[in-house]
């Protein structure tokens, strides 16, 4: 039995997709290790059989052109696949670069495991720049219909999300406590009168904190607020509801969204080289390395288990879960033949059981 059809009969029971297009998946999966970018073009190059790369290439082609994808299914699966304890930190923010004349813009919400946002729901934004109250709420709407059950500990998110209407929504949110970084101009009132965030903290040294004792009004609304002063000498200042004790360090895994666009660009699968325009088309690409970035980092959860990594002088590893698990199950896709048996061994993390 050869590997593509092993990865297929992993995939099936819980994608539960026609075989056909698991076979096709298969063997996306195993290209984008092989070549480690999305672009089309070299994918082909990266899949193995009798077929031309041209024929490879139009088989891509089609599959992001015809095949349609059930986004809530597939949320649900990237959930049983990393099976994220509850309460869950969730993580929004947007990615952006242009290709051309062409901006892609996508909004995304995630679910925040180990220092990464796995994403769950993202759109496509025909526009460049920020996203609107209206979108987010829209966003966040869909979560909770999709999630009705899960358990929430916080939201995060940076200083694009803010304003009145925004906040009036977060606040109505009993399950969604939310930790948002404002801006050091935003102004902090006790009443008719207030003060900038930065004047407000501006006696904090380097690495020290406060929490404001009692809450403030911000664009019309009461919340708690809690600064940390940056070693760059910069504010991290955060409007919270609940918690406020907790607000910075909690606001912290905001990060792991900005780890994950990292890895779908730079740092993993070169999403930027994608040619790809139309958003729904893209939309199935972002899903298919979803699946990927499940498989690597589950497969360096694994490998760090038998053998941990080292840490550096400063605390860190000497590289992220993730890359332990992507190159390693690059180097097994590079030498399907000759690493057979390790193949079979990483199989399982792509399973939900």
């Amino acid at each position: 039995m050869n590997q593509v059809t092993l990865l297929r009969q992993t995939l099936q029971p819980h994608l539960r997709w026609h075989g056909a297009r698991l076979s096709f998946v298969a063997l996306f999966l195993i290209a984008l290790f092989r070549v480690k970018t999305v672009n089309l073009s070299e994918l082909a190059t990266g899949f193995r059989g009798k077929a031309t790369q041209d024929a490879h290439y139009k088989r891509l082609q089609r599959f992001f052109r015809n095949f349609e994808l059930d986004y809530y299914d597939f949320a649900h699966t990237v959930v049983s696949l990393m099976d994220i304890p509850e309460p869950w930190v969730l993580s929004i923010d947007r990615t952006q670069w242009q290709f051309g004349s062409v901006v892609f813009n996508i909004l995304t919400l995630g679910i925040v495991h180990e220092g990464v946002a796995f994403p769950v729901l993202w759109w496509m934004l025909d526009k460049k720049g920020n996203s609107n109250t209206q979108e987010r709420i829209e966003l966040l709407d869909e979560w909770q219909q999709l999630f009705p059950q899960r358990q929430v500990q916080c939201l995060t998110a940076d200083r694009e999300f803010m304003g009145e209407q925004w906040f009036e929504y977060l606040l109505k949110q009993t399950r969604m406590p939310f930790r948002i970084r404002i801006r050091e101009s935003d102004k902090l009132s006790k009443g008719r009168t207030g003060l900038k965030g930065k004047v407000v903290f501006a006696h904090l040294k380097p690495n020290q904190t406060q929490v404001l004792k009692n809450r403030r009004c911000l664009w019309g609304h009461w919340v708690y607020v809690a600064a940390l002063k940056l070693e760059d000498g910069k504010l991290l200042i955060v409007a919270t509801a609940h918690a406020p004790k907790t607000a910075i360090s909690d606001y912290a895994h905001r990060w792991g969204i900005e780890t994950l666009f990292g890895i779908f660009k730079t740092r993993g699968f070169c999403l930027e080289s994608t040619h790809l325009q139309d958003v729904e088309r893209l939309s199935k690409l972002f899903a298919l390395l979803t699946l990927a970035l499940c498989w690597a980092f589950r497969t360096g959860q694994w490998l760090h288990q038998l053998k941990p990594l080292k840490l550096k002088k400063h605390g860190r590893r000497t590289k992220s879960i993730f890359r332990y698990g992507f190159e390693h199950l690059r180097g097994i896709v590079l030498n399907l033949d000759q690493r057979a048996d390790e193949f079979r061994e990483v199989l399982p993390f792509l399973s939900c059981t």
